[in-house]
């Protein structure tokens, strides 16, 4: 097939949402309509902003689209980068209302951006730029605590969310839930422990849970568990960096392949991330990096031979031109859309398992729930109970050692059971313990369904169905 077919034939990011999702409602019994209704985007706002800089008036343009409703506020990040559209952000708000119908997060699925590329920009420039985007979609009710809550996406962060978060409280002097607008602030802002951390952490949960069962391990044609497993991530972005650390730290991965815009490097020993993410930060790429083997063609690398696959960056990096070369047997998808329609059948007929974004991304909106319930309760997790939770350890402790004690037997606990025990739960473990069911209870879901229905052959169907399920359920429960 040559380059200009593909290209022609390669479905676009929009048309691949809608492509997984009437494959899934093919397979469903809707009500006549309503299979339309959860398809639809419900409305797209288009803003046009001047601000003053540089000794002129630059013009901007931004959207945030309303895909779902069935429950609100509605919930999806703000991305900041020059090739921002309506269909893109068309096509994130619809993943966003299956995502969190899938996690069981209750909110209706929206996103926003802006056609700016922030790295030509400096910090105060991005401040004017960011509070006047502010001001265009709070006047509009397209930002508030019970209609409209955004959150970073790429290129945005905490930085940003805070001052999305101080623009409306100035124009809402009144509103005491105005922390609640915007979620992924940082912590001294309203924010919450472990947000930029949640999705690369969502991911390494997933992943987790799929290795606890070994008949869905047989079917990606790996066995064992997660210890030794040889990793290719593209993207060492937030999402990407940690769901790399997580990975080789804690569960004992190799990561042998880091893609970058600039290339890849490689250890077949497993790099350190840490480092790796340092050289990038302070170099602006993997070139010349001397931590392992650099490979000048990234895009190559992505069809390497390893065990797990994590597209971390944009959407359609693996598609109909190159599906067929990709030798991962299993795919995590830790951006929205990374695999276009196309390559996902061509995959599916290898029989590629991918674990699909709509699941494996899902971490960050789940923890930007938990920061919305703090600011709506105005308490942080853990306040309350954590002290209470010591002293009743205390005495647990305290009473076996009286009884070895007493009894002579001379055994004692050991001091690092003892501080891990005694240590009641924070903000940050209780985030973790809930992100971490979250993914547990989800995942189930989706196995449920791959598993007892003989139609159904790929994760991703699965997450369709369930989530859609969910939201026909919500409007029916309206009377829609």
């Amino acid at each position: 097939m040559n380059v200009s077919t593909t290209a022609t034939i390669e479905p676009s990011f929009r048309q691949s949402v809608d492509m997984m999702f009437n494959r899934a409602a093919a397979l469903m019994d809707l009500p006549p309509g309503l299979e339309e209704k959860i398809r639809v985007c419900n409305s797209t706002y288009t803003v046009r902003f001047g601000v003053r800089l540089r000794g002129g008036v630059q013009t901007f343009t931004g959207y945030r689209a309303v895909h779902s409703e069935h429950t609100e506020p509605v919930k999806g990040g703000i991305r900041y980068a020059p090739n921002v559209h309506q269909d893109e952000v068309e096509a994130l708000a619809a993943l966003m209302t299956y995502k969190c119908a899938l996690v069981e997060a209750p909110f209706g699925g929206s996103k926003g951006g802006l056609c700016i590329d922030p790295r030509h920009y400096d910090a105060d420039e991005l401040e004017k730029i960011t509070r006047r985007f502010a001001y265009e979609l709070i006047k509009r009710d397209l930002i508030n605590p019970s209609q409209n809550v955004p959150a970073p996406d790429m290129g945005t962060g905490e930085r940003e969310m805070a001052i999305i978060a101080d623009q409306y409280a100035r124009m809402n002097t009144t509103d005491i839930n105005a922390r609640a607008c915007v979620t992924g602030k940082p912590p001294h802002a309203g924010g919450i422990q472990g947000r930029v951390e949640a999705t690369g952490r969502g991911v390494q949960y997933a992943l987790q849970e799929f290795f606890r069962h070994p008949e869905d391990v047989a079917k990606a044609n790996l066995s064992g568990k997660l210890d030794g497993k040889r990793v290719i991530v593209q993207g060492l972005g937030n999402v990407g960096y940690h769901a790399a650390h997580f990975l080789s730290t804690e569960d004992g991965c190799k990561v042998t392949h880091v893609i970058e815009r600039d290339g890849a490097i490689e250890d077949q020993n497993g790099l350190d991330i840490a480092v790796l993410r340092d050289w990038i930060a302070k170099h602006g790429g993997v070139k010349d990096c001397p931590f392992g083997t650099y490979h000048k063609d990234g895009v190559a690398v992505l069809e390497g031979e390893c065990d797990i696959l994590i597209p971390a960056a944009l959407e359609g990096v693996i598609n109909m031109g190159n599906a067929a070369r990709i030798q991962a047997p299993l795919i995590i998808e830790a951006a929205n859309g990374p695999i276009t329609a196309g390559a996902d059948e061509i995959l599916r007929h290898k029989g590629c398992v991918i674990i699909p974004d709509l699941y494996a991304n899902a971490g960050g909106v789940t923890v930007s729930y938990f920061e919305w319930v703090k600011n709506l309760s105005h308490i942080r997790f853990g306040r309350m109970q954590r002290r209470q939770e010591e002293s009743r350890h205390q005495l647990l402790v305290d009473e076996l050692e009286r009884l070895s004690a007493d009894t002579g037997t001379g055994w004692t606990l050991s001091p690092n059971f003892k501080q891990k025990y005694l240590r009641g739960a924070g903000e940050l473990e209780l985030v973790r313990s809930g992100l971490d069911d979250t993914m547990r209870d989800a995942y189930q879901s989706m196995r449920e369904v791959w598993w007892s229905r003989d139609d159904v052959t790929d994760l991703r169907t699965a997450a369709f169905l369930v989530a859609i399920g969910r939201v026909a359920a919500a409007y029916q429960a309206k009377g829609i």
